[in-house]
This record gives structure tokens, C-alpha cells and sequence, in this order.
């Protein structure tokens, strides 16, 4: 599956029976949300849809609203109108991805067994252990057999979308220009600095004297570098910032990415000229500047890949929603009340 496809696929569906394993780990604040109410076992087959004769049951849709929550950092709880507009939202993506599943089993694959091992091979191997992935998908009520059923359903949509949809989402050179022609702020560069970095870290509550320890120590670093040694290597050793693993280089930055007393002395320095000593919150700094990059804009040339790669993607999840209606239109769908 290409990449074009994958990425069409996750903007247009927001499919949860995808999403869940495409999500990978959740964070231990996802795993804690309480916006999804617990459902009894009588409860959770229960059907909120049938697709063609397909249960989409309310588990499915309970896990749907859990992962969406997850993925959007909520913390408050929802109103109830806000849940059943959430819930109707998810319930109709659960029908698009159930739709072009069934269209997707029109293509025979041949391997498919073997691509489902190995989907859901990878998606276990985004856990730090085994037994981390035991864990999320006890919490998430979770079986293999309904890993490998979203597996494979996302198999034969791919596979669709490849074979139906992909070939038809072509981009001219023409269309790639006038796009580039009609949004000429999108391919202008601020000025942007590469900078490395020495930190001498002070704590938020420090006293007055740990400041002036932590200062008088960047100073003796700053004479060092004055007198020749090697700014990377005097970063490795002395910078208690991470940065310091890569000699304390801190790549391209442009304004408004740094706090203000770093980024005035970054930008006000010239070319391999090292500052004197700069303090922020974090603690006190010696900045060399790299390299400086002024203003600028993209040409066509730089950007033509980048913009016929936008233009297909907006091309395939365009056609996906056509698809997707049309399988509608000559589909029996069933909603139950909510």
C-alpha cells in the first residue's frame, strides 16, 4: 500500500476499526479517560447498525468513542447532546469502513492469511514488551481473533483503494503549477538559524547562589571555547541539555521556536560567531550560530513533488466520499436509535 493511499485513507474515514490498531500505544492519560460508559454484556451486542445484514454492535461503537476521546485529549466530560452527536458521527464512519470492506472483497487475495499475521505482527511490535501488549488489550477489550479481523479489513479496503481508486487520482504538471501560482504564501521561508548550544541547566526554584555557580561555570566553559577548544566537544561533556549527545546542535530554528532571549542572540549572530553568556529560563547558554538561511520563497521546482503528492491525496480521499456514497445509495443500512 502506498503511502498516498494510507494517509487518504486515515483522513477521510477516521475508520475507529482501523485507527484503533493504527494508533499504536496509547499514553497511560488515554488508557485512564472515563468518558466512554462502561456496557454489560447483554449491552454490548446489541446492534446500533446493520450494513447489508452486518451487525456494527454497540462494543464497536463504545471503542470508537473511547479512541476518538483518546485521540483528541479530552478530559471533560461530554454533554449529553454532545455524546449522542459524537456517537451518530462514529456510527456512520463504522458504516463507511463496513461499506468498502464488503466492496474490497470483490478482489481475491491470494496471501491473505499470511498479510494478516504479519499486519498484526508489526502492530504488537509498536509495544515495548509482550506483555505491555497483553495489557492494552485486555483494557481494551481485545481478542486476537478481533486483531485479526481488523486486519483484515483493512487489508481488503487498501487493497481497494489501490486497485479502484489510485490509478484514477493523477496529477498534471499544470494542475501541480497552478496550485503553486494561487497559494503563494504557503511556499515562502521565514529565516530560519541552525544553532549549537552549551547549557549550564539551573532549577525553576534555584537560589541566588546556585544561579551564580551555574553562571560562573558557563563562564570558565565560554573562556574554553574562547581559547580554542572544540565547541561540540565541550557541549558533549559539559551541556546538560539533550542536545548534547550531538555536540549540542539544535538544527534549524526560525522565530517564535525558542524563548525570546535565546532566539534575539541566535539570530543576532553571524556565521561561526559564539555568543557571550545568555540566560533564560532553563539556565545559562553559550550559542554558536552554524548557519543562517534569510527569507525566501520555494520555487515550482523544490515544491512540485511535495504539491502533486497533496493534490493525488486530496484526489484519493475525494474519491473514497464518491465511493463511499455511491455503496450507500445501493446499500441497506439500518441505524438504530441511539
Amino acid at each position: 500500500m502506498s503511502n498516498l493511499t494510507r494517509i487518504a485513507l486515515r483522513s477521510f474515514l477516521l475508520s475507529l476499526t482501523l485507527l484503533l490498531l493504527q494508533s499504536g500505544v496509547l499514553s497511560a492519560a488515554e488508557k485512564k479517560s472515563k468518558q466512554a460508559k462502561p456496557t454489560t454484556a447483554a449491552s454490548a451486542s446489541t446492534p446500533v447498525a446493520k450494513v447489508n445484514g452486518t451487525v456494527i454492535t454497540r462494543s464497536e461503537l463504545d471503542r470508537a468513542v473511547k479512541i476518538m476521546l483518546a485521540q483528541n485529549r479530552q478530559t471533560q466530560p461530554l454533554t449529553d447532546e454532545q455524546k449522542k452527536s459524537l456517537e451518530n458521527a462514529l456510527t456512520n464512519q463504522l458504516i463507511s469502513a463496513e461499506l468498502l470492506y464488503q466492496a474490497g472483497k470483490k478482489y481475491e487475495i491470494k496471501d491473505v492469511d499470511k498479510q494478516i499475521e504479519n499486519l498484526v505482527a508489526q502492530r504488537k511490535a509498536k509495544f515495548p514488551s509482550p506483555e505491555e501488549f497483553q495489557k492494552w488489550s485486555k483494557e481494551n477489550g481485545l481478542t486476537d481473533k478481533d486483531l485479526k479481523e481488523f486486519a483484515r479489513k483493512e487489508i481488503y479496503i487498501n487493497n481497494l483503494v489501490e486497485k479502484d481508486i489510485v490509478p484514477k487520482a493523477t496529477v498534471t504538471e499544470a494542475e501541480a503549477k497552478k496550485f503553486y501560482d494561487e497559494n503563494p504564501d504557503k511556499f515562502k521561508n521565514p529565516e530560519t538559524v541552525k544553532a549549537s548550544h552549551i547549557l549550564v541547566g539551573t532549577k525553576e526554584n534555584a537560589s541566588a547562589a546556585d544561579k551564580a555557580k551555574a553562571k560562573d561555570k558557563a563562564e570558565a566553559l565560554l573562556k574554553r571555547v574562547k581559547a580554542g577548544e572544540d565547541f561540540a566537544e565541550v557541549a558533549k561533556k559539559e551541556s546538560s541539555c539533550p542536545s548534547a549527545a550531538q555536540g549540542g546542535d539544535l538544527g534549524y530554528f526560525g522565530k517564535g521556536q525558542m524563548v525570546p532571549e535565546f532566539e534575539n542572540a541566535a539570530f543576532g549572530l553571524k556565521p561561526g560567531e559564539v555568543s557571550g553568556i545568555v540566560e533564560t529560563k532553563f539556565g545559562y547558554h553559550i550559542i554558536k550560530l552554524v548557519e543562517k538561511k534569510p527569507a525566501g520563497t520555494v520555487t515550482f521546482a523544490e515544491s512540485q513533488q511535495m504539491i502533486s503528492e497533496y493534490l493525488k491525496t486530496t484526489k484519493i480521499q475525494t474519491e473514497i466520499g464518491a465511493l463511499v456514497e455511491k455503496l450507500r445509495k445501493d446499500a441497506k443500512i439500518e441505524t438504530m436509535k441511539l
